[in-house]
């Protein structure tokens, strides 16, 4: 169907992959993996045809279709939603005025018995059946399947794509595609931008769809719903799987076990033919021993493993100055394009220090109300910005505005002050820019490295304020940790729209939720919204607030102030019960905090940078992340019991 054949790619001289061979099937659900950098997207733009490789090719059948779906688009404006799909099928109006022309000179015509008359017959009939097979008469319908089963109703067809935010954009565009039903699809990151049910009618579609897939992403239950194939990347080769994505990551763990234990014994067979060499170098009697080692030396074929990055830094943000006690007041504030409502009658107050989640289903309003705060949007009402506040806002394309005509390195030198320019290089390689990946050319990097980048530098400016819009969507677990202990730690105000519950976690301690057209308050971290709805995951949580028949408020009954005896009883037994929880989530966390802080003294020294080490440190992060978010829910039950 379609073949890779040793494709090569080099950039500035460094080899990214070499030697890529493989043949995609009817049917084929590939998983593209790799980490950061390994070469993903740049594979999936030269199968598109929209880059070149330094040697290869790509063998596909003639009228082959490919569709492909960049992580990062430009949108054109100016078009209703229905509008933008129906250019999926600019082909059908093409044949459609074809088919209308051809009519007109029949009808006009005459000459019944000639041969122009009778080959202008049969080509219409030809490109009459040609427009049917192609669905031509009913292609309305199925824009308006896609369009709905990506989330949007029918109001929404005849609204501008203007007014939608970019994740709503990038489902048009993803519409589009599928809409044109390619031979081949190629998807780089298509769930960053879709809430659970898209993304859930989303694998339906691809499960039902009789083409092939080549697909990139980091959500795992994702690609374990929708693949049947994995191909990883990994030191500039690629290595297929006719597996689903959970299996492969078992067999790759055998696989891995095994190069280790290669590795370990051509390094000692080296070692050990190094020795030989050295000691009977100058020995006659062993000179033909000695030149039949170096040649074998010469020809062993190296074997490489693609090492696991466990550099770890503890990143803080810069002081932050003082601003008023109140950086955002929300009084009445509503916002509509035209006749479209997106959310009205806002009111709320952030305090100083605060850090708050903004959750909500795409187009609910999140990114757009930031807008507004930030004082892009026109709204009605009123936003109350405070005293001395400097706002840094990390935007869903903000990875889009770094200069390509610099290096990584530069990038963040241009940007860093103070202290804090002695240290960009640990800075990098906590990012995972270590080493000469500094010195890489933004323009070389995947979106994932960019998103990285980008967030590198938000993280060097002076702000005490700071706003942040799907900041995870492109970032690894273990960038991800790394900025949330700098947000953990930031002494400033923070807004995070996000559905990472995970990222979420110990972080903030106030959600607003974003439904309906209103904006409802929710004190707690978020697991304690969740627990409030009743939900294991935000996008659960979501669906359930849309319910009438729920309510997270429970009536207290009239007399609830007056307690019997027996009630008193009670309270004070679960008030020492809370305190004694309290006590042992504190020893918990001091024994984890003395835990972690030997392990990385250990993990700086020669020799401690160790995956076991690694694997050690990941598992007592998520202990200490538990261990304090009990610690919080137990104490707020406490003050509650208290009060």
């Amino acid at each position: 169907m379609l073949s890779v054949d040793n494709i090569r790619v080099d950039f500035g001289g460094t080899n990214l992959f070499r030697d890529v061979s493989f043949i995609v099937n009817n049917k084929d659900r590939i998983a593209l993996v790799g980490k950061n950098g390994a070469g993903k997207s740049t594979l999936l733009k030269i199968i598109a045809g929209m880059q070149s490789p330094t040697s290869g090719a790509i063998s596909r059948p003639k009228e082959f279709a490919i569709g492909y779906l960049p992580q990062v688009m430009q949108h054109i404006d100016g078009r209703t939603v229905y509008e933008e799909a129906e250019q999926a099928f600019i082909h059908i109006h093409e044949m459609e005025a074809r088919i209308a022309k051809m009519n007109n000179a029949l009808s006009s015509r005459e000459d019944y018995e000639s041969e122009e008359y009778h080959r202008l017959i049969e080509e219409y009939t030809h490109l009459s059946e040609q427009y049917n097979m192609m669905g031509g008469s009913h292609y309305e319908a199925e824009i308006e399947r896609t369009l709905q089963g990506l989330g949007f109703s029918r109001a929404d067809f005849s609204r501008s794509t203007s007014e939608f935010s970019g994740g709503w954009r990038m489902r048009i565009e993803l519409a589009k595609l599928l809409l044109q039903h390619p031979d081949i699809l190629l998807l780089d990151e298509p769930t960053n931008h879709l809430d659970i049910e898209s993304i859930q009618w989303l694998e339906q579609f691809l499960a039902r769809s009789s083409n092939a897939v080549i697909l990139v992403s980091h959500d795992r239950a994702f690609l374990n719903a929708v693949t049947n194939r994995t191909i990883e990347i990994s030191c500039g080769r690629i290595y297929d799987y006719k597996l689903p994505y959970d299996k492969f990551m078992e067999a790759r763990k055998e696989r891995r076990e095994q190069q280790l234990r290669a590795y370990e014994n051509q390094q000692k067979e080296i070692a050990d033919t190094k020795e030989f060499i050295e000691r009977f170098r100058y020995k006659p009697t062993k000179a033909v021993q000695v030149q039949s080692r170096i040649k074998q030396l010469e020809k062993m074929v190296p074997i490489e493993i693609d090492e696991e990055d466990t550099s770890r830094l503890r990143l803080k943000f810069a002081p932050a100055t003082h601003s008023g006690s109140y950086p955002i007041i929300c009084e009445n504030t509503s916002k509509s394009f035209g006749s479209h409502t997106v959310f009205s009658g806002v009111n709320f107050t952030i305090s100083r220090g605060e850090k708050v989640a903004f959750v909500g289903r795409n187009g609910e309003g999140k990114t757009t109300l930031v807008r507004c705060i930030l004082g892009e949007l026109p709204f009605d009402g009123k936003i109350t910005i405070g005293h001395n506040v400097q706002t840094a806002y990390f935007a869903q394309h903000e990875a889009q505005l770094l200069d390509e005509s610099l290096t990584v390195f530069q990038t963040i030198d241009n940007v860093a002050t103070g202290d804090i320019r002695l240290r960009i290089r640990d800075i990098l390689g906590a990012f995972m820019f270590g080493g000469e990946a500094s010195d890489k050319p933004v323009k070389v990097l995947s979106g994932g490295e960019r998103s990285r980048l980008a967030m590198i530098r938000l993280l060097l400016r002076q702000m005490n304020l700071l706003i942040l819009d799907e900041p995870t969507n492109h970032l690894d677990m273990q960038s991800k940790d790394v900025l949330k202990e700098a947000i953990r730690d930031f002494d400033g105000t923070v807004i995070i729209v996000s559905h990472d519950r995970e990222f979420l976690d110990g972080l903030v301690t106030k959600v607003y939720e974003f439904g309906e057209g209103k904006v409802r308050e929710h004190l707690g971290g978020i697991y304690d919204y969740l627990a409030k709805k009743n939900a294991s995951n935000i996008d659960e949580a979501l669906t359930l607030a849309k319910s009438p028949t729920q309510s997270t408020d429970t009536p207290k009954p009239a007399n609830a102030s007056k307690l019997s005896y027996e009630a008193e009883k009670q309270l004070q037994k679960q008030r020492r019960k809370l305190e004694r929880l309290v006590e042992e989530d504190e020893k918990a966390i001091n024994e984890l905090e003395g835990a972690i802080g030997a392990l990385e003294a250990a993990m700086s020294s020669a020799g401690g940078s160790t995956q076991e080490n690694f694997t050690k440190y990941a598992a007592l992060k998520k202990q200490l992340d538990e261990a304090v978010a009990a610690w919080e829910k137990d104490m707020e039950e406490l003050e509650e019991l208290k009060s």
